[in-house]
């Protein structure tokens, strides 16, 4: 590890160096070090929160075509670094290098999207029921906000969480996932370049127990917008509640796949192996839950293990791969021990679940399909984030629906089917906040809003014109004559 090349946080407008740094390590070829990164402490937290809150009255009023034109700078940036960014993505993360580039295309293209949020910022005026009055409502920036973001997408989740909080003139504390720091850091590094005043932005790097923990409890900031486990969310509410700070979480899932008997078969299986398996499973719109109507059921179980003999898994920068590696050690022995319960449950394994030899010393596992499930067992109850999927066979569309829904999670919900009518019923009767129909679960827009129900989500919702409800606060005016 001696000589790796050194990251640091980025705290009122400055690189601020630590007292320890962690090194992040390539998941598909372990000897590839990608650099140290730091590791903030509670008072270089405190430090970064203080320059956001000094920093927040002259932005929250500067205008609005200098915060543009800064976003719009970040953005092009990204997109014209795709494919070096998109290298990095792949070698800390693990995802296919096309899967890499597309997502930090994602990125880019979100800070060009709130580039134009800041000029379409409207409101009302509105006539008062007493005469001679009339009413204004507007909206503000929240304050200080902190961000806290996951491993599996260490681009675009912080992309659509920093560009609108800067958009509506808030001032950030970034924190990224300590597992996958580099894409964190590159992109602050593009941020410090782009015009925004010292303290408008800051990187904070290190430990959820740490730097997590001292944002989330700060009196000092005004919102939490957090994406991660469900068991931490749910702390990260109950802190923020106590203390009256806006809070808005994005966390577990459990989605299902209805396949229907009259769905076209080639396509309901590649869209499930796409929903299932595509970025190794490790993605919280991921379909883990297969639900089969009798009819259609043997044929796709048997389609299924076809077309999965056909997915390659290795390196993520090697050409040709669909599959790259799970992202860390502990990440893989949680997915192995869900093939272990799975088997133990007396479901079938159907296709993969082994470990996969590679050139490199990395992560590799072959997605796991099981067959001859129920609703009770815990790989049909519990979030296992990786690529491990089982089938559920139920008698018809009504049977199907209901276990579609029998989960305590509510993110994305997909449905194969030619029926317009049932279609429909399941756009509406899904208990999910997003629905696709003939889609995979997994892919959504950067310009319209992403979140779901039940302990998937709290708060308002992430993205497009929709992010405006968490970043900003109403005010309403009275004008007399």
């Amino acid at each position: 590890m001696t000589g790796s090349k050194r990251f640091d946080n980025y705290i009122g407008g400055e690189w601020v160096t630590a007292t320890e740094y962690s090194t992040n390590i390539n998941p598909s070829d372990l000897s590839d070090v990608i650099g140290e990164y730091a590791k903030a402490d509670v008072a270089q937290v405190q430090t970064a929160i203080d320059a956001a809150r000094a920093a927040f009255p002259a932005w929250s009023t500067s205008g609005i075509q200098a915060r543009s034109d800064a976003l719009d700078k970040v953005g092009s940036e990204i997109l014209v670094r795709k494919q070096e960014l998109g290298t990095l993505l792949a070698r800390e993360e693990g995802k296919t290098l096309p899967e890499a580039i597309g997502e930090v295309s994602r990125a880019g293209n979100i800070f060009k999207f709130f580039a134009g949020e800041c000029l379409r910022l409207s409101g009302d005026y509105l006539p008062s029921v007493r005469p001679g009055v009339h009413v204004e409502v507007t909206r503000e920036a929240l304050g200080v906000v902190g961000l806290i973001t996951p491993w599996n997408f260490p681009i675009a989740i912080p992309a659509w969480k920093i560009a609108p909080a800067l958009a509506y003139g808030n001032c950030v504390v970034f924190k990224p996932a300590d597992l996958v720091p580099g894409c964190a850091w590159a992109l602050a590094e593009i941020i410090a370049r782009a015009g925004f005043p010292a303290g408008v932005f800051n990187l904070v790097m290190g430990s959820g127990r740490v730097v997590g923990d001292a944002i989330v409890n700060s009196p000092k900031v005004d919102g939490i917008s957090f994406t991660g486990s469900v068991s931490v969310g749910r702390q990260i509410a109950i802190s923020c509640v106590s203390r009256q700070a806006k809070v808005q979480l994005e966390m577990g899932g459990k989605n299902p796949q209805v396949i229907l008997d009259d769905a076209d078969l080639k396509q309901a299986v590649e869209l499930a192996v796409q929903s299932a398996f595509y970025s190794t499973g490790q993605r919280c719109t991921a379909s883990s839950r297969l639900i089969v109507t009798a009819g259609i059921h043997d044929k796709f179980v048997e389609a299924m293990a076809e077309r999965m003999r056909s997915i390659k898994v290795g390196h993520a920068l090697q050409a040709g791969i669909d599959i790259g590696p799970v992202v860390s050690r502990a990440q893989l022995d949680q997915d192995l021990g869900y093939i272990d319960i799975a088997r133990n449950e007396g479901a079938r394994l159907v296709a993969g679940g082994s470990l996969v030899t590679c050139d490199t010393e990395g992560y590799f596992l072959a997605p796991a399909l099981f067959a001859d499930s129920t609703a009770d067992m815990r790989i049909s109850r519990e979030e296992v984030f990786g690529p491990v999927a089982n089938i559920i066979k139920v008698a018809d569309y009504e049977a199907a629906l209901a276990m579609a829904n029998d989960t305590e999670f509510g993110l994305s919900a997909g449905i194969a089917t030619t029926s317009l009518k049932y279609a429909n019923h399941f756009k509406r009767h899904s208990q999910a906040g997003m629905v696709m129909v003939n889609l995979p679960t997994a892919g959504v827009d950067y310009h319209v809003p992403f979140g779901g129900r039940k302990g998937s989500s709290y708060g308002s919702r992430e993205q497009g014109r929709y992010a405006q409800e968490f970043y900003t606060v109403v005010k309403t005016s009275y004008i007399g004559s």
